[in-house]
């Protein structure tokens, strides 16, 4: 038995292979899981639990299907899904962040994007987003005005990025805020996404796993009851529909 954390997902119906790795990642490797993390992004944009596509119908039908715990944790793409469309899931909504036992271990979770400080304007957005007002008068728009919004701030981000001069580490997360997470939450284990750099750093007395994105190939975590942790790759198949 394991716990197997993913993120970074980024399902859109426009890469419906990616969609279709994700079922069989279900299908297969789920099925004698103890539990699911989803650590953010799992949706390319999420602009209300009203949504009415079928990409959001068939995830949630795939995701209620598995009869395991299952958590979701928002990420920077789909801070908007909320308990109605958690609950179609069968998912548990987690805060960022937040500490669970696992295994009898403290462990930090995380999506990541707190942990890039470097990033001003993008935390300026963040606290823009996250508040509670803010998103009562997005989702008291009509969808369309909300499709035509995510499409807007998805150019506005891959502007903003495109604009750094050193890319790789303004978005990557910052040494210090690590840190200081760790050291707040008084644990010596962090697992998160949001950079898209899979790999595990063990430095300064601490282990951080970062969960890879589902582009090219998909990422997860898995995390047996008594055994090494292992950051595996799956294969997507592009050309391949759900």
């Amino acid at each position: 038995m394991s716990t197997l954390m993913i993120s970074d997902l980024h399902l859109d119906p426009q890469r419906p292979e990616v969609t279709a790795a994700f079922l069989q990642f279900l299908h297969r490797q789920t099925r004698d899981a103890d539990a699911l993390y989803i650590l953010g992004d799992l949706f390319e944009a999420w602009i209300g639990d009203d949504n009415d596509d079928d990409l959001a119908d068939q995830v949630a039908s795939a995701l209620a299907a598995r009869p395991i715990p299952k958590f979701f944790m928002h990420g920077n793409r789909d801070f908007l899904l909320g308990a109605d469309y958690a609950a179609r899931c069968g998912m548990q909504l987690l805060n960022d962040p937040c500490v669970i036992d696992l295994y009898g271990e403290r462990v930090l979770l995380m999506h990541g994007d707190l942990l890039c400080t470097d990033d001003a304007a993008y935390q300026a957005f963040r606290t823009q987003v996250r508040d509670p007002q803010w998103q009562q008068g997005f989702l008291a728009q009509p969808l369309a005005a909300r499709r035509a919004f995510a499409a807007q701030a998805r150019a506005a981000s891959a502007a903003h990025q495109s604009g750094f001069a050193n890319m790789e580490s303004i978005t990557d997360v910052t040494p210090a805020t690590v840190d200081a997470y760790l050291h707040q939450y008084r644990v010596t284990q962090l697992i998160h996404g949001h950079t898209h750099r899979p790999a595990v750093h063990t430095e300064r007395g601490h282990r951080r796993i970062v969960l890879g994105d589902w582009y090219d190939q998909g990422s997860v975590l898995e995390i047996p009851a008594d055994g090494e942790w292992t950051l595996q790759t799956l294969p997507i198949r592009h050309g391949v529909s759900s």
